[in-house]
């Protein structure tokens, strides 16, 4: 499923702590990881001062993808280290459609260097540009460590083909791992009711019809039935809730949206739950 992951790093704390769930990942698929940093020379004060600084960059690049690499010799790994320079977010996105990854993996806590930004603007970026399932972790002190593999996976649907999609990905991985499946449909508690993850008017009915598209699917892949889960209110906190509640160990998801840089994620829901999720999102492109 997975045989080459792209791993975004800069050799913070977080960056660190996802390195090992990426070795973790790639054993149990025979993966080889490609481990980039990506040196910035977009930012203003850089742009100003010549090549010097920029050679500064990549000469840091390279002393972060050493670091990466001496951890995953000790955790006998296969990979592979690049150092690229440009602007952080398209250049992954448009790094891993190019050499072909099934896999981008990168974490949204960080103090230095690259994931100074990756909760801000290059996380949010890469989702939205990159045309590879995205896992992204939040990286908090606070949290329990990254579990792998996964015992329980959680798909939220809306029935919209972009989700069908997600959980053609999620099955297909909760089934290579032996996960228990968790299907979640949400409906708003109060006002118009909008779908899970697009701006859809969607009711109750609706939402055992998406939950129904999943077991469809997984049904069509020969994988044992879902269990399923229909709930009111704010999609996101209702997501978190089922997290918490039933032990769930990643969320895979759908994205979608128009072409280009101005990229949207579904109604936001997406991109609110890898903000906030305290474990995994996977996020699955709609296009």
């Amino acid at each position: 499923m997975y045989d080459d992951i792209l791993l975004p790093f800069d050799g913070s704390d977080g960056a660190a702590a996802i390195l090992h769930h990426a070795s973790e990942i790639a054993h149990r698929f025979d993966a080889t990881i490609r481990v980039l940093y990506v040196a910035d020379t977009t930012r203003y004060s850089i742009t100003r001062v010549g090549n010097q600084t920029v050679d500064t960059l990549v000469g840091k690049g390279r002393e972060v993808v050493e670091e990466a690499a001496q951890v995953l010799d000790t955790l006998a790994t296969p990979y592979e280290t690049d150092v690229v320079q440009g602007n952080p977010a398209p250049t992954i996105a448009a790094y891993a459609e190019e050499y072909g990854y099934d896999l981008i993996v990168q974490p949204t806590h960080g103090r230095t260097g690259l994931s100074r930004y990756m909760l801000g603007s290059v996380s949010e970026k890469v989702l939205r540009l990159a045309s590879v399932p995205v896992l992204t972790a939040r990286m908090r002190p606070d949290e329990e460590t990254l579990t792998f593999p996964y015992e329980r996976i959680l798909l939220p649907t809306d029935g919209s083909e972009p989700a069908r999609r997600a959980a053609r990905h999620g099955l297909s991985l909760a089934g290579l791992i032996d996960a228990d499946v968790h299907v979640l449909a949400v409906t708003p508690e109060d006002g118009p009711e909008r779908s899970l993850l697009a701006d859809e008017v969607v009711g109750e009915e609706a939402a055992s019809e998406a939950v129904e598209t999943v077991l469809d699917v997984a049904e069509s892949m020969g994988v044992a039935e879902p269990a399923t889960h229909i709930e009111r209110g704010d999609p996101v906190e209702a997501i978190r809730e089922t997290i918490d509640e039933l032990g769930i160990h990643a969320v895979v998801m759908g994205t979608t949206g128009r072409r280009g840089t101005d990229r949207i994620l579904l109604g936001s829901v997406a991109e609110r739950t890898v903000r906030t999720a305290p474990v995994p999102v996977i996020t699955v492109s709609g296009e």
